[in-house]
């Protein structure tokens, strides 16, 4: 008797909670993605907390094995993400070689600040396309858009593993 009258007080509660919640869009799905991670911390460290005060010797630096550096990571995603939004949008990305190598090689640490900004500036460019986009864009384009946010998930994870090796992560930045 006990345990039924936990069980029934457990799904009463879990039942008015979801009451509470309200509908989930793909649209809402798809910008929170987008939003978790552009800027906003939710599971793990957004790409505007990732770079948070990394120099561009930082961004330039790497372990010597091979592995890509920060730098490197952030241009790949912009490469990418660039291009995946061109898409999204119906336009010409530009040509492409097909060499994935290039997208993480041709960052320069000269240009470390305009890459983070032009970064930033393409994930709010794809958080509006995604707010103003008609529902048949949206459920054509639903893949794409869940690809960049786990793809920028992926390599976000990356960032955060090379500042930990270099010395220059602050865990108090990290989710709690």
């Amino acid at each position: 008797m006990k345990r039924t009258l936990i069980f029934l007080s457990l799904f009463l509660s879990l039942a008015a909670y979801a009451q509470n919640q309200t509908p989930t869009t793909l649209r809402g799905v798809l910008l929170e993605q987008l939003q978790t991670v552009h800027n906003q911390k939710d599971w793990f460290v957004p790409i505007s907390v990732a770079v948070d005060g990394v120099t561009a010797d930082q961004a330039n630096w790497t372990d010597g094995k091979g592995n890509h550096s920060i730098g490197q990571l952030a241009y790949h995603l912009l490469f990418w993400n660039r291009r995946a939004l061109a898409d999204f949008k119906g336009e010409n990305p530009g040509k492409f070689s097909g060499n994935n190598e290039e997208t993480f090689n041709n960052f320069d640490a000269k240009q470390w600040a305009a890459t983070i900004k032009e970064l930033d500036q393409v994930m709010t460019d794809w958080e509006k396309a995604v707010q103003s986009a008609d529902e048949a864009r949206l459920q054509k384009n639903a893949s794409l858009v869940a690809h960049v946010g786990a793809h920028t998930a992926y390599h976000l994870g990356q960032i955060i593993y090379v500042r930990r090796e270099q010395g220059s992560w602050d865990p108090e930045k990290g989710v709690k």
